[in-house]
């Protein structure tokens, strides 16, 4: 007696087989080709990068920030002149020269007859590692705090809010000037640590709040459910979905903290010699603006090109990870 069982099994086999392969025509072999890709739908990041390329103020905003990069990583592929190098017998606030491109007098000379050129591309190192050191610094200990009292809440939360209220409420560059008036020597990381004291609570609100509303989610439920662990429900899907305004916020600050440090060494608070630094030569311009207002033009104007490049660049990304403003 033939097997009825493993019949009927191949049957059925064979039907869900049929369902599912594509009907090919009587007499004709199946077609090999690969088949056709179907579009997936994009990511968060891809989405927000396909949004990007069709920016003309992020091409703008990027090609300005891997220029600034360039001078601030090789300054002299940029100029070959000394920028501590003075000469007050030959050019004492000698006006620009622009006969002498990219030479050491295409910008004139300052009170002290060094190159405002040679200084306006040295000092791109200082303001920059200012920047992104304390945007490094705030964005990683501030998102941490951040995401940490937003994930557990509780007596977790409210330690960390009341730190951060008390913080929030010490104006940013007063603070900052009586930490860096504790320093006999103010170097970049001092600098560094003095804007990161008081600027990592920005970030840690934002991340508080995005966190509240990633670990609201279904997925992070079904993670749970599923039995994964604190840590990697934290860094594997809440952290991911949250991290988003954090950029935006970390990306725009960037230039904000660039035009603090110019602000404090202006006052004789931030950076001091020898380093370099646009807002050093800004404090020593101030006396010869209104007879040479050459010496104070150079180092502001690239000041604020620098700025401008990073809040372009911040409002872009905002612009492109947030489907509402589209």
């Amino acid at each position: 007696m033939p097997d009825v069982t493993k019949s009927q099994s191949g049957t059925a086999v064979d039907t869900a087989v049929d369902a599912v392969a594509p009907p090919t025509e009587v007499g004709t072999a199946p077609a090999t080709g690969p088949a056709p890709q179907q579009n997936k739908p994009r990511s968060l990041w891809g989405d927000a990068w396909f949004e990007l390329r069709h920016r003309p103020l992020f091409w703008i905003s990027a090609v300005l920030l891997v220029l600034l990069l360039a001078i601030a990583a090789f300054p002299g592929l940029f100029t070959g002149a000394d920028p501590r190098d003075g000469d007050l017998t030959n050019h004492f606030l000698t006006k620009p020269e622009l006969t002498h491109f990219f030479q050491a007098d295409w910008f004139g000379y300052d009170g002290q007859g060094r190159s405002i050129y040679a200084r306006v591309i040295y000092g791109t190192r200082a303001s920059i590692m200012v920047g992104v050191g304390v945007t490094v610094v705030v964005t990683i200990f501030g998102g941490l705090l951040g995401m940490v009292a937003g994930y557990f809440g509780g007596w977790i939360d409210s330690i960390v809010s009341r730190i951060v209220d008390i913080f929030f409420g010490l104006p940013f560059l007063l603070g900052s000037m009586v930490v860096l008036n504790a320093f006999t020597e103010r170097k970049v990381y001092v600098v560094i640590a003095a804007l990161a004291f008081l600027g990592w609570t920005t970030i840690a609100r934002v991340m508080r709040s995005s966190v509240i509303t990633a670990k609201q989610a279904d997925y992070v439920t079904a993670a749970r459910a599923l039995g994964a662990g604190t840590s990697r429900i934290l860094f594997r899907h809440v952290l991911p979905n949250a991290l988003a305004p954090t950029i935006v916020v970390a990306t725009i600050s960037l230039g904000a903290y660039i035009s603090a440090e110019a602000t404090l060494s202006f006052l004789g608070l931030g950076l001091a010699d020898p380093t370099i630094s646009w807002g050093i030569d800004i404090s020593d311009a101030k006396d010869a603006i209104r007879d040479n207002p050459h010496v104070m033009l150079f180092p502001a104007g690239m000041l604020s090109l620098t700025v401008f490049a990073f809040i372009t660049l911040g409002d872009a990304v905002r612009d492109a990870l947030d489907p509402k403003l589209r």
